[in-house]
C-alpha cells in the first residue's frame, strides 16, 4: 500500500534502535522503477560516535539539505542530533504533538496552532527555549507595545483618545496597529468594527479614523492599487500628520518605530504607539547591556500611557506600562520529552557550532543570526506564554463580520485536508476573513457551487479559467507565481516544438502537418494557447477549424473519429488491441500522448510540431 521508505522514517527507526552504525537508503519511486540513494552514515560509521540521538528536530521540507549538514556538522562535533521534515512549519508542530519528532523552532503563532488545535490526544507541547538577542537577554519579551503622549496631556483613560491625533508605526504591524485596534475594541473604545457592508481591513480603518481626528498610518491599505486610493481618499484623515499625506506610504520620516515617537514629538502628534526599546533609543537611554546615546530629545516631556488610564515617567530606572508583548521566537517539545535540560544544552551547543561556522542551518533551521542566541527558560505551555505576554488576543482579533467566512470549494479529501490546515495557519498569521472549507463531487460542482453563492472561492487550473468566467459568472483574482521558468509574458509560457531540421519557419507553415497537444479544449498549453494564436494570426477562424488546420492530431479527450485523434496510440504497453482502443485519446495517462511528456515524445519519434508547458518540457528534456 505504502512502497515509499522516506530518510525521516529510517531515521526515527535507528534513534529508537539506537543503532551504531548508520548508513540510510532512500528509495525514490519513479514511473520507470526504482533507484537507490546513498547518504553518508552521519554518526558511529564516519565517527566513531556511539551515542544515541538526544533530540529529533522537525525542518520544513524545502530545508532538508540543511537538515543532512545540520547532522553531518553536529555529529563531527559530538552533538548527537537527527532531524525529520513536514510539509512546514505547520506539519512539524502537528509531528512534534504526536510524538513523532521531540523539537520545531515556532514563531508565536505557531504556538498559537500548538495550543489551539487537537493536533494529538495528549501533546504536552512546552516552550523550552527561546531565541533572545544578544542586547537584550534578560528580556522576558521580543518586544513590548507601549503608547507614549506629552505629559501634560490631560487624559485619564483610553476613552480620552477620541479626538486625539495618533501616530502609527503602519498599517498592519503589530504595536502601532494590531495590538492598540486588539485592546481598543476589547475595551469598548473602538466600536462597530465588525460591519457586514465592510471588509476586515476598511472596519479597522474606519475605526481608527472616528476615534481619532488625525494621524498618520502608512502603508498598503489594499493590496489592490484602486482600492487602497479609494481608501485613503476616504479615510484622508489617518493620513494628515504623515510627511507625504497624498502618497501616505513608506519611506515617510514620521512612519515606523522611531517615526511614530518623530510625529508625536514634531509634527502635532498627542499619542504614539511603537515600541519600548524605540522609546529608549530615541529619548537616549540605555538599551539592555547597551549604555545611553545622548539624542536631543527630552524625555521628561512625554509619558508612557497605560491601559488603566495612568501615566508613567520615561527614564531609565522605571518600568513603563505595555499594551501588549510579543514573545520571543523559541523552541517548542512535547510531554514525552523527559530529559528537558539535555534537549536545552544541546541546542545551545548547536547555536555556538552553527555560528562559529556560519552555516546555513543556523539560520534556517534554529531561526539564530549574529544578533541572537538561544536561551534556556522554564518550560511553559505555548497558550500560557502568549497569555503572559498579553498577546493570545492579538492573534485571534477578528475585524469583519463573524459570520461571513470565506468559503473554500475543493473536491478531495485531500484537498479537504490542506484547506483545513491552511485555514488554521492563515487565521494565526492575520488573514482575515477566516477560511471554511466546502467539500463537493468534482470541479463542475464546485463551480456550480460559487455561482449559487454556496463558496467564494475555489482554484482552477489555467484551462478551466474561460469556461468558469463565461459559464458561471465567476473572476479570477489572483494567479501562481511559478518563480523559476516564469518570464514576463506568463508564469509558465505555453511553446510550440518542432524538430530542429523541419521546413517550419513561421506559423503558416504549420498548415496540413501533423501535431500532438496535452489535451483537449480545456488545457493551456495544448488547446487553448494554439487555438488563439492561429485565430490571431487569421490561420483559423473557430476553435473547431484546428482539426481542419492540421493534416492529423492527437488531442486526448476529442472525439474518436475526429481527425483530432487520429494520431492518438493509446496504451501501447498493454499488448491488446482491444485495451489499446479502447485508451486511445483518452484524456488520461493510459493515452500514451497525454499530457506535456506525452506530447514530447510523440514530437520526437512521429510528428512535426505539439505544444506544451515549458517548464515540464524542461524537466523531461534534463
Amino acid at each position: 500500500k505504502d512502497r515509499r521508505c522516506t530518510f525521516e522514517k529510517i531515521l526515527q527507526r535507528s534513534r529508537i534502535n539506537k543503532l551504531q552504525n548508520n548508513f540510510y537508503f532512500v528509495l525514490k519511486m519513479g514511473r520507470m522503477g526504482i533507484t537507490f540513494v546513498a547518504l553518508l552514515g552521519f554518526f558511529a560509521s564516519v565517527h566513531g560516535d556511539t551515542t544515541a540521538p538526544v533530540f529529533t528536530m522537525c525542518v520544513p521540507e524545502i530545508y532538508w539539505k540543511d537538515c543532512v549538514n545540520m547532522m553531518k556538522d553536529s555529529a563531527a562535533k559530538g552533538i548527537p542530533v537527527s532531524c525529520i521534515t513536514g510539509r512546514d512549519r505547520y506539519e512539524c508542530v502537528e509531528k512534534v504533538g504526536k510524538k513523532e519528532a521531540d523539537v520545531v523552532a515556532v514563531d508565536p503563532e505557531d504556538m498559537y496552532l500548538a495550543a489551539k488545535n487537537n493536533f494529538a490526544s495528549d501533546p504536552g507541547y512546552n516552550v523550552i527555549e527561546q531565541i533572545r538577542t544578544k542586547e537584550e537577554p534578560d528580556e522576558p519579551y521580543r518586544y513590548e507595545a507601549v503608547a507614549v503622549i506629552h505629559k501634560d496631556l490631560e487624559i485619564f483613560d483610553p476613552q480620552s483618545f477620541r479626538g486625539l491625533n495618533s501616530c502609527h508605526t503602519g498599517v498592519g504591524r503589530n504595536v502601532g496597529y494590531k495590538i492598540p485596534i486588539t485592546k481598543l475594541t476589547a475595551m469598548g473604545v473602538l466600536a462597530n468594527i465588525n460591519d457586514p457592508e465592510y471588509s476586515a481591513r476598511e472596519n479597522e480603518i474606519r475605526a481608527l479614523s472616528t476615534l481619532f481626528s488625525r494621524g498618520c498610518l502608512v502603508g498598503k491599505w489594499s493590496p489592490d492599487p484602486a482600492i487602497n486610493k479609494k481608501l485613503k481618499e476616504k479615510y484622508s484623515n489617518m493620513c494628515e500628520l504623515c510627511e507625504d499625506p497624498v502618497k501616505c506610504d513608506y519611506p515617510d520620516k514620521f512612519s515606523g518605530y522611531e517615526g511614530a515617537l518623530r510625529c508625536l514629538a514634531h509634527n502635532g502628534g498627542q499619542v504614539a504607539f511603537t515600541k519600548v526599546i524605540y522609546v529608549k533609543r530615541f529619548f537616549g537611554l540605555p538599551v539592555g547591556k547597551s549604555p545611553a546615546v545622548p539624542t536631543n530629545e527630552n524625555p521628561s516631556d512625554f509619558a508612557y500611557f497605560c491601559p488603566d488610564g495612568t501615566k508613567v515617567p520615561i527614564d531609565a530606572h522605571t518600568k513603563p506600562c505595555t499594551w501588549a508583548a510579543r514573545p520571543w521566537q523559541g523552541y517548542m517539545t512535547n510531554g514525552q520529552v523527559s530529559d528537558i535540560t539535555s534537549v536545552q544544552k544541546e541546542i545551545e551547543k548547536l547555536g555556538t557550532l552553527g555560528e562559529e561556522e556560519k552555516a546555513d542551518w543556523w539560520k534556517d533551521l534554529l531561526l539564530l543570526d549574529e544578533k541572537t542566541v538561544p536561551i534556556i527558560s522554564d518550560k511553559i505551555s505555548p497558550e500560557q506564554h502568549l497569555e503572559n505576554s498579553k498577546y493570545l488576543d492579538v492573534i485571534e482579533r477578528n475585524s469583519g463580520a463573524p459570520e461571513r467566512d470565506a468559503r473554500w470549494c475543493v473536491w478531495s479529501d485531500e484537498s479537504l485536508a490542506k484547506c483545513h490546515a491552511l485555514a488554521k495557519a492563515a487565521h494565526s498569521r492575520d488573514a482575515r476573513p477566516r477560511l471554511d472549507c466546502k467539500l463537493e463531487k468534482d470541479q463542475e460542482a464546485c463551480l456550480t457551487t460559487l455561482r449559487d453563492e454556496g463558496a467564494e472561492l475555489v482554484i482552477l487550473t489555467g484551462g478551466a479559467v474561460k469556461k468558469a468566467i463565461e459559464e458561471f459568472n465567476v473572476k479570477p483574482i489572483i494567479a501562481e507565481n511559478y518563480g523559476n521558468g516564469s518570464t514576463k509574458f506568463s508564469e509558465r509560457p505555453a511553446v510550440a516544438v518542432v524538430k530542429k531540421d523541419s521546413s517550419i519557419n513561421k506559423l503558416a507553415d504549420l498548415k496540413d502537418k501533423k501535431s500532438c497537444h496535452t489535451f483537449y479544449k480545456n488545457d493551456f498549453a495544448g488547446w487553448l494557447a494554439p487555438v488563439q494564436v492561429l485565430k490571431k494570426a487569421g490561420l483559423i477562424t473557430s476553435e473547431e477549424g484546428l482539426g481542419e488546420f492540421f493534416s492529423g492530431s492527437c488531442a486526448p479527450g476529442a472525439s474518436k473519429t475526429s481527425p483530432l485523434c487520429q494520431q492518438c496510440i493509446g496504451d501501447m504497453e498493454s499488448q491488446d488491441d482491444q485495451t489499446k482502443e479502447a485508451t486511445r485519446c483518452q484524456p488520461t495517462q493510459a493515452e500514451d500522448f497525454s499530457g506535456s511528456k506525452g506530447a514530447l515524445s510523440y514530437v520526437i519519434n512521429l510528428i512535426s510540431v505539439y505544444c506544451l508547458f515549458l517548464v515540464p518540457y524542461q524537466s523531461h528534456s534534463n
